[in-house]
């Protein structure tokens, strides 16, 4: 579902307002996180019309997924989702209880149970990091705008191998991303 917005050159998403927008669900002490994550997800997805029946949307729901079960077994529990839209992209964050940061674990084995969710991560957004905050920590993804508006699933062609950026993790600094704050 789009519309034409003469004054910005191309097609609009219907239910996403021009500045972007976003939304934020507490999750401290909630029962079934992953599963209450991933239903507000869908219906902000379908809010913004980006949720249609494709691999993107499947890669967005398992972002989100992987996210919150890293944070409900290594942080303590999930303390709060936070999706953020904008014409530039989507940012996927949830933010625990644990200052420390999340660290893949190397080297990764497929055929091995676990240690998977942050290489999904990787795989499925351009950009990912995690930064810390006085109460906790925040681990986040991001997909650019480009991709949302042209359905591309994570690996299609053209795709950059090399999406991951981990600054928080590196000790070189905070970094917030390339989206802009809403």
């Amino acid at each position: 579902m789009t519309s034409i917005d003469p004054g910005a050159g191309g097609p609009q998403r219907a239910g996403l307002p021009k500045a972007g927008q976003r939304r934020r669900l507490a999750l401290a002490a909630v029962p079934g996180p992953v599963g209450r994550g991933r239903h507000f997800a869908r219906q902000a997805l379908e809010d913004w019309g980006w949720a249609e029946a494709d691999t993107l949307t499947d890669d967005i729901l398992l972002i989100v997924s992987e996210l919150l079960a890293n944070a409900c077994i290594h942080g303590g529990g999930p303390r709060e989702l936070v999706l953020t839209a904008s014409q530039e992209g989507l940012r996927v964050e949830v933010l625990d209880h644990e200052r420390e940061l999340p660290v893949p674990r190397p080297p990764h084995l497929t055929t091995a149970p676990g240690g998977h969710g942050l290489h999904i991560v990787e795989r499925l957004s351009e950009r990912w990091g995690a930064d810390v905050h006085p109460d906790g920590k925040s681990v986040w993804a991001e997909l650019d705008g480009a991709r949302l508006r042209s359905r591309e699933p994570a690996g299609a062609a053209g795709a950059d191998p090399a999406r991951a950026t981990v600054p928080g993790l590196t000790g070189r600094g905070v970094d917030r991303g390339s989206m802009p704050a809403v």
